[in-house]
């Protein structure tokens, strides 16, 4: 069985490959040096995946701010449709008031 550095092409690693890689070496009791010899790696490549792991990670900590959501866009014959639908029911509103107030009236008088 021949290991990635004997055949003398460079191996290109998938990021989940490069995930499990790196998970692997942070175990507490791992033994880098075999486990990356087993991957055919440099101490050099595992660095480089180390600095790929943190720069993602900050990345997707940035991305995720607490607090405020970003709004979304609403397509504008949606915001239309809505803003009408508003309109009628807050004319329907005002009519109901009116014939409260109507109502109510006509309750006080007698």
């Amino acid at each position: 069985m021949t290991t990635p550095q004997s055949t003398g092409k460079r191996r290109h690693l998938s990021a989940e490959e490069k995930w499990r890689i790196y998970q692997e070496c942070q175990q507490p009791e791992a033994r880098i040096g075999e486990i990356l010899r087993a991957h055919g790696l440099y101490a050099s490549d595992l660095q480089k995946i180390r600095r790929a792991v943190e720069s993602g990670a900050l990345e997707a900590l940035q991305q995720s701010r607490p607090g405020r959501k970003r709004q979304t866009h609403v397509p504008k014959d949606v915001y239309d449709r809505l803003q009408a639908d508003l309109r009628e029911k807050e004319q329907t509103l005002a009519e109901m008031t009116v014939l409260f107030m109507a109502l109510k009236k006509k309750v006080n008088w007698e």
